[in-house]
């Protein structure tokens, strides 16, 4: 399982989830680190992870890619059209693979690109809407894909055509927009603190959650069997049961700081997947990346499996627990093998 991590200065973390050699039998695991250096020339704002592929975007406009596997940086796109500072990163990976077939980025000027990842090559370049994106997703099909906006509206994209579908002005800024993993239904976190459950056929409003908070839900990752977690700046992971709308467990306290991004690392991808523990990793501001059994959330004061501290101001995170013997390139580019570097160092 691999787990990449982006910051505000500017630093990619990569980090491979391995169990404690000394001590099987307690399911302890170490974040054993893959690389740490300066990929862009200023923050980052967004990941993406999917089998042996990794992709980052940032606010100087470039998205990078890596080999997971060997370490190594692929080099930049350049030819994505984006003018503006990258706001959005998705691969879609069809559930008989176990490598990406696409790469979907979209913009603060509200651009969208498709690339192909066999190699890394642009497909279809648009616009569907003038005003910045805020998050995409896409749909398990990877036909379509659904994009919010910072001037309150939500579009349908037909990634087919490389067109726009539909659109619509919801009345509130919604800031995340996530398929669960049938894309029978859709997640959309509006207002900052309330999550909307949507219906994918029609968008109809299933239910909403609210956990009476007013502190504002920052990142979210679906689960398995209706599950949704979110994290934000009330600390805690939230597991939501979105077919019921209740809380069905929560770990308080989960790090000291607001909790910038969290990713569900195992999502029966594979057989014997589900004799896993139901592993979720988080990643706060203060630089602490942390690897949950979301099973023993019940449990007071839980304990994370594995953690470590970046000592950077992060700012997003991204993971996959598959496996694969290809490797991704961008045309004849050779990877360039990382070095492991610090913040101070740069």
């Amino acid at each position: 399982m691999s787990i990449i991590a982006g910051s505000y200065e500017r630093f990619i973390w990569g980090f491979k989830l391995k169990p404690t050699k000394h001590d099987p039998e307690t399911q302890s695991l170490t974040l054993s680190p893959l690389f740490s250096y300066p990929s862009h020339i200023s923050s980052i704002t967004t990941v993406a992870c999917s089998g042996p592929a990794a992709a980052s975007g940032g606010s100087d406009d470039t998205i990078h890619l890596y080999d997971l596997p060997s370490a190594s940086s692929l080099g930049s796109l350049l030819d994505h059209n984006h003018a503006a500072s990258i706001t959005a990163l998705s691969f879609y990976t069809p559930s008989s693979l176990s490598f990406p077939r696409n790469l979907v980025s979209a913009a603060a000027d509200g651009s969208v690109a498709i690339f192909d990842t066999d190699p890394f090559v642009l497909l279809k370049s648009f616009r569907p809407h003038k005003k910045a994106v805020n998050d995409l997703s896409i749909h398990p099909s990877g036909k379509l894909a659904l994009a919010v906006y910072r001037d309150e509206c939500f579009a349908m994209l037909n990634l087919v055509r490389g067109k726009r579908s539909f659109c619509c002005r919801l009345g509130h800024e919604a800031s995340l927009v996530k398929f669960d993993p049938s894309g029978e239904r859709f997640f959309m976190v509006v207002g900052g603190s309330k999550v909307g459950v949507h219906q994918s056929e029609d968008a109809k409003l299933l239910l909403e959650l609210d956990n009476g908070s007013r502190k504002r839900i920052l990142c979210a990752s679906p689960g398995d069997s209706g599950t949704l977690f979110t994290a934000g700046e009330d600390r805690a992971i939230t597991a939501w049961d979105t077919n019921s709308g209740k809380l069905a467990y929560s770990i308080q306290d989960a790090h000291p700081a607001r909790i910038k991004g969290v990713v569900t690392l195992t999502r029966n991808e594979s057989e014997g997947a589900s004799e896993d523990p139901y592993l979720v990793a988080s990643a706060s501001s203060d630089g602490i990346i942390r690897v949950w059994d979301m099973r023993m959330a019940a449990k007071e004061n839980a304990k994370p499996l594995a953690e470590t501290n970046t000592k950077s101001r992060l700012t997003c995170l991204a993971g996959s627990a598959l496996k694969s013997m290809r490797r991704p390139q961008i045309g004849n580019q050779k990877p360039q093998k990382l070095e492991e570097e610090g913040p101070n160092s740069a």
